[in-house]
């Protein structure tokens, strides 16, 4: 089990911390698109959308996809992984009003993380406290995982605001 932190400098960037030590940021390339750009270590990874209503989003390295995650009519959303030519399926959700909390689980309903939202009035930003658990912390692409998965969390409540 391990502790994170997601801290949003401004609206387009964040850095997600693990006791002060810096696990890898997420910037977006501006403000009303879904574009960004995710850096763990020294590996830079894109996300963009795809399509014409961009409801489909790709995480690539170069020319290879490494994820792709789309929204479905519930509200959850769904998220394909190809890490090592392995196809692997996970279901990032809100978990109600009440918890208002993001969990992220695998095709077994297992849950690996948690994310809990705080709303800073005095920036207007979101920081996220991020708990995993043991199996998460295992994956060898838990980064990438974790910071997609603080996107997936942009990505929700932007299009829950932007249906409102």
């Amino acid at each position: 089990m391990a502790e994170y932190q997601a801290k949003s400098i401004n609206s387009l960037y964040f850095e997600v911390t693990n006791n002060d030590k810096l696990i890898g940021k997420l910037i977006y390339k501006n403000w009303f698109k879904f574009s960004a750009e995710i850096e763990i270590l020294n590996s830079k990874y894109q996300i963009e959308p795809k399509g014409f209503w961009g409801t489909t989003v790709e995480l690539r390295d170069g020319g290879n996809v490494l994820l792709k995650f789309t929204m479905n009519w519930n509200g959850d959303i769904v998220v394909h992984t190809y890490f090592d030519n392995i196809e692997k399926d996970y279901v990032f959700k809100y978990r109600g009003i009440f918890k208002d909390s993001f969990a992220l689980t695998d095709e077994h309903g297992t849950e690996l993380l948690i994310m809990k939202p705080n709303f800073k009035w005095n920036s207007l930003n979101y920081e996220y406290q991020i708990t995993t658990t043991d199996a998460f912390e295992d994956f060898s692409q838990k980064g990438i995982l974790l910071i997609n998965s603080l996107h997936c969390a942009n990505y929700y409540m932007s299009m829950m605001m932007s249906a409102m």
